[in-house]
């Protein structure tokens, strides 16, 4: 049996007793399974693998623990992958993000009571635990140079757009901008890896690579070894609010249903009236033979949210330079605003969030079958209501209980108008096609019917 111990690191190395205690107590809750899933899924950081299933298989043995100490507490791993070492010795940013999924489930998740659904419900209330939980993380230090991109796009995406996400990255690291992803691999991981190159050629030394998961998406998507910011929020809405409210501007790659998730919820809130003035620049851009990705989007967007929605974004295919210049303009905008708003630079308070996309959607026969899918409301709760079947599908590709119930109970059945339900099928086909939905080689069985 193997047992390392890992010295407390980053914030939680200043603890007191009282934070300790809570800590230990939290050992013994169901919390604490959720923090070991999580802790191997970052022991298995750059394993390309979206089945939890197929990542935790060969680790049955593995045990986390907490050993109390009187400066705080370590970690205790036993029978961790040896895929985390080298040489016997722990990779330090894995190290790192240990302590950083420590933080966030344990110590916050006690905080907010994340298990048992006792977590803030009002929306300013949402919005405070969302900048406590990246103060917490530090992510609001040194995020007010107005240069933090967002990168959004699918983790299963071929070699060439790959090499693109690499080059887009490149550009905005020798223009000093910092990225921050989902964490995982394919789109998330080759903007990183370009600005890494793009920053150095800089002699910027204080780059930032910040990936922000959730607990039932980072067993599929393990966070890749450039991030050098790990933060985990307790579901896929306050991820996402997470994002909209740190990022400076976004760039949209290619990808599959859960990029399309997150542009819908991008675009229900720039809808909203009350952020008819805030510049936010919205990029979606892929290498030459991306067209036909961007053409279905598109069109999507038109047949469903309208004209409004797609001036809320610019379309720029095959140019890494021109998306970078593009952004560097925006981001003057988004400065002046802010400025002229009394806004913080590090975090946009004063983008509106309705509370529709600030409250937990769990995925099941019943919500999906129940969603309202029809042109019978405004455009923005639409917005919000396609968000959710997307998410619904997500959760039945690659999140844990999402397999279980599609498993148990067959595919999910997404229902609504006709006219709306043929768009929505005709787009989700496209990401069939394209091999947009699983890891490149993995068959692909829907988890989804439209009717």
């Amino acid at each position: 049996m193997k047992k390392v111990q890992l010295n407390p690191m980053g914030w939680m190395s200043q603890l007191s007793q009282a934070e300790v205690a809570r800590l230990q107590d939290a050992s013994d809750s169901e919390l604490f399974t959720m923090f070991r899933n999580c802790s191997l899924a970052v022991l298995n950081s750059g394993v390309d693998e979206d089945n939890f299933e197929t990542l935790f298989a060969p680790y049955e043995s593995f045990d986390i623990r907490l050993v109390r100490r009187e400066r705080g507490v370590k970690i205790e791993l036993i029978n961790p992958p040896e895929v985390a070492f080298v040489d016997d010795n722990l990779v330090r940013g894995v190290h790192e993000h240990l302590f950083a999924v420590l933080r966030d489930l344990l110590y916050m998740g006690d905080k907010y009571d994340f298990l048992h659904q006792h977590s803030p419900a009002d929306g300013a209330q949402i919005t405070d635990m969302v900048f406590d939980m990246l103060r917490h993380a530090k992510a609001l230090e040194g995020n007010d140079g107005v240069n933090t991109i967002v990168c959004w796009g699918g983790h299963s995406i071929n070699q060439v757009e790959y090499k693109y996400t690499k080059e887009v990255g490149y550009q905005l690291g020798l223009r000093d901008m910092n990225i921050c992803t989902g964490c995982g691999p394919g789109a998330m991981k080759g903007p990183m890896k370009g600005a890494a190159i793009g920053h150095a050629k800089q002699r910027h030394k204080s780059g930032r690579y910040v990936g922000i998961s959730e607990p039932s998406i980072i067993a599929a998507e393990p966070p890749n070894a450039i991030v050098n910011e790990l933060i985990i929020m307790p579901d896929i809405e306050k991820r996402l609010e997470a994002f909209v409210r740190l990022a400076h501007g976004i760039v949209i790659f290619p990808g599959g249903v859960g990029t399309a998730e997150e542009l819908l919820y991008l675009l229900g809130i720039l809808m909203n009236e009350r952020n008819d003035q805030q510049p936010f620049p919205v990029i979606l851009t892929g290498p030459a033979g991306s067209e036909e990705y961007f053409e279905a989007v598109d069109t999507f967007i038109a047949e469903t949210l309208g004209k409004e929605a797609q001036k809320k974004y610019q379309i720029i295919v095959n140019d890494p330079e021109e998306v970078a210049r593009s952004l560097c303009k925006g981001l003057e905008k988004v400065k002046k605003y802010r400025g002229a708003m009394g806004d913080a630079f590090s975090f946009n308070w004063s983008l509106k969030i309705e509370r529709d996309f600030q409250q937990p959607f769990i995925p099941t026969h019943e919500s999906m079958a129940g969603l309202q899918l029809d042109h019978h409301q405004s455009r923005s709760d639409l917005a919000s209501n396609l968000r959710r079947a997307f998410s619904g599908i997500v959760a039945g590709n690659v999140k844990a209980e999402g397999i279980k119930q599609i498993k148990e109970n067959g595919p999910f059945e997404i229902t609504g108008d006709r006219t709306l339900m043929k768009h929505v099928d005709v787009l989700l086909e496209s990401f069939v096609k394209q091999h947009r939905m699983k890891l490149p080689g993995s068959a692909y069985e829907p988890c989804y019917l439209v009717k």
